[in-house]
């Protein structure tokens, strides 16, 4: 399997001076020839374009988890079944 990069769907309804908060952690293959570098497309089928980078590597965390332990609960199910989760 490709590199997978972590992104967060964030909640853009929020007050425009509050942080956005993130709804969903999703899973993405690394774009073509660019390690580090979102594809297009997340696991589950979601455009990436309005997503934001998580700054948890997966590389850098052998035989742990894709996502990081902050949003632990907020993985998106179809994500995490597509990377064996």
């Amino acid at each position: 399997m490709s590199e997978i990069v972590v992104v967060y769907e964030l909640d853009k309804q929020t007050s425009a001076d509050a942080e956005p908060s993130v709804l969903r952690v999703h899973a993405v293959p690394a774009a073509p020839g660019r390690a580090g570098v979102a594809g297009p497309r997340t696991y589950c089928g979601h455009d990436t374009f309005a997503m934001e980078a998580s700054p948890w590597k997966p590389a850098d965390h052998p035989g742990g988890p894709w996502y990081g332990g902050q949003y632990a609960d907020l993985i998106c199910p179809a994500c995490d079944d597509a990377v064996g989760g």
